[in-house]
């Protein structure tokens, strides 16, 4: 068999994954190379995510060059999977999972002084609030129901380039995921782990995808596929499906195994932040399959169902 040509998008942290994915394939004994492709979502730099029709923004030029026969795998940040795979193609592997929680990084320790002198609710009187940029709705939505009063600001681009703008900006900071910061060295020192926030489904986790026909690929992959980590967010991602679907909806989930049980935290929130309805769960690991899809169910009934229903309404 041939080299498996592995499809990457150009940034630097999508290039770092998937030359984890080459390093690891290398190790198995099977020869790759990259691929270079652009995406969509690289290319807008401007409009928020969630009005580009996100299904698929950061994904949708590598899975076409997938079933167009370019490369063998395309190689993804999980989050940014839509719940359902394109026709044809299948997960091949999941890596064992980075850091899940998100960052705020701070535009200088004069920022990060302002957000930690307690308590931050008196710069709401003082006529200085807090300013942070984000284009995720769901941490912007997680960010209001804690600060009802401080301003979002929309931030788009790559790692590299939302950094930039931070500084460029007049802005206090801007969230980011601790992974993708870390993974290429790029965590400023000030800035904090955001420990209240529930992370995106599947966050810190990188997939493998390859066509369904393609067995070489699909068997060279699955040497490598955490079986943790491919648990955990199968619960995250069919939580997010059964709601909603996509990453342009603030719904949050985390799942996490401990001593054979699965620890399972949900929440849904309103899009202006006010409203939210969370869950948690815990259940043995054997037991674990439906529990994203069941804990999805309990939340619509708890009241998720009510806020679903205004979120998809705003979107039309």
């Amino acid at each position: 068999m041939g080299k498996i040509r592995i499809g990457t998008r150009e940034s630097q942290l999508a290039v770092w994954q998937a030359t984890q994915v080459k390093e690891l394939l290398a190790h198995y004994g099977f020869e790759s190379e990259l691929v270079f492709i652009k995406s969509e979502g690289d290319i807008d730099l401007v409009t928020p995510l969630y009005e580009i029709g996100v299904q698929g923004i950061f994904t949708r030029s590598l899975d076409a060059a997938l079933l167009n026969n370019r490369i063998d795998v395309a190689v993804h940040s999980l989050k940014d999977v839509p719940t359902q795979l394109p026709e044809g193609t299948l997960q091949a592997a999941v890596l064992r999972r980075g850091p899940v929680n998100d960052l705020l990084v701070f535009k200088n320790n004069l920022a990060q002084e302002k957000y930690l002198s307690p308590p931050i609710h008196s710069l709401w009187l003082s006529g200085s609030p807090f300013t942070i940029a984000t284009s995720s709705i769901r941490r912007k939505a997680q960010w209001l129901n804690k600060y009802q009063n401080h301003t979002i600001r929309n931030l788009r681009g790559n790692v590299n380039t939302r950094l930039k703008k931070l500084q460029e900006e007049n802005w206090d900071a801007a969230i980011f995921a601790q992974a993708g910061l870390e993974r290429i060295g790029l965590r400023p020192q000030a800035s904090i782990i955001l420990d209240w926030m529930l992370p995106a489904p599947a966050q810190g986790a990188i997939v493998v995808v390859c066509r369904e026909d393609d067995h070489h690929s699909f068997d060279a992959c699955q040497h490598f596929n955490d079986e943790k980590t491919d648990l955990c967010t199968k619960i995250e991602r069919d939580f997010l499906r059964k709601l909603l679907g996509g990453c342009s909806t603030p719904i949050g989930a985390l799942a996490e195994i401990e001593n054979d049980k699965i620890y399972f935290r949900g929440n849904i929130l309103s899009l202006d932040g006010k409203d939210k309805v969370e869950i948690q769960k815990t259940v043995a690991k054997k037991n674990a399959i439906d529990l994203g899809k069941h804990a999805a169910e309990e939340l619509l009934v708890k009241g998720g169902a009510e806020i679903a229903k205004k979120i998809r309404h705003a979107a039309k």
